[in-house]
């Protein structure tokens, strides 16, 4: 028995890195799972992997940022597996550690474009899928940055705190539906997105230095706390935060 047999899921940024890693994780669990990037050629890479271990996945080409592309996305879910009860908004990107007065209106609108209004839409998107389906479950990927002013951009900080309470206004508004919205915030995790960090070891060092642990996390350890939040283990669970950070931010 799997911890998602017989559900749905749409998942978001799922060509590489922690997307790829939730799809694998979500298919293994029992989940018939339909991902998107933008990412084409890596995204059917990671299809075949998924089909090969014998479950049931699907990419599509997903801009986060297009109605279309969700119209789409969701279209192709519901037909071809009858309908959808989980969503995953992973797509996110990065300016780099950029302070306020370096951060142009292009850095700004491009970086709120992606991880916030991305998020907006996709749960704007699914809400009438998964009114459809009985309910269901929306996991919104933030950051540590969502919680407090760590080092990178403030614009980045900014978004990510974005994500956080629209979640919550989500799950309140949404309760109603049997639609539950919860928030993950992961600390320094082994990504593309920290790979300057983790080639430099006198950085890398300094870095752990902050995490009570000791340790970079794995998306291995983001992806076992978004299939809780998306399985019927948390039920109860709605407008919550998950914090997965080693103890980054108990300081």
């Amino acid at each position: 028995m799997g911890r998602l047999d017989n559900k749905v899921a749409l998942i978001t940024g799922g060509s590489r890195g922690q997307g790829a890693v939730e799809s694998k994780l979500f298919a293994r669990e029992g989940a018939k799972v339909v991902f998107g990037d933008i990412l084409d050629e890596e995204g059917k890479q990671v299809e075949r992997e998924i089909i090969e271990m014998g479950c049931e996945a699907v990419y599509v080409h997903l801009d986060v940022t297009s109605e279309e592309d969700w119209a789409k996305a969701i279209a192709t879910t519901e037909t071809k597996f009858g309908k959808l009860e989980i969503l995953v908004n992973n797509a996110g990107v990065s300016i780099g550690k950029r302070g306020i007065e370096d951060t142009s209106v292009q850095d700004w609108d491009h970086i709120m474009d992606i991880n916030v209004k991305g998020v907006f839409l996709g749960t704007k998107s699914v809400i009438p899928a998964m009114r459809r389906a009985g309910g269901g479950s929306i996991i919104n990927i933030s950051s540590t940055a969502g919680i407090v002013a760590i080092g990178r951009s403030a614009a980045y900080n900014a978004t990510k705190g974005a994500v956080r309470v629209f979640s919550k206004a989500t799950a309140i508004q949404h309760a109603k539906d049997n639609i539950r919205c919860n928030s993950v915030h992961p600390g320094p995790i082994d990504t593309a997105f920290l790979q300057d960090l983790i080639d430099n070891p006198v950085l890398l060092q300094e870095r752990l230095k902050k995490v009570p642990l000791g340790r970079i996390g794995t998306p291995k350890d983001v992806a076992y706390g978004v299939l809780y939040l998306a399985s019927d283990e948390s039920s109860y669970v709605t407008g919550s935060e998950l914090v997965i950070d080693g103890g980054s931010t108990a300081e």
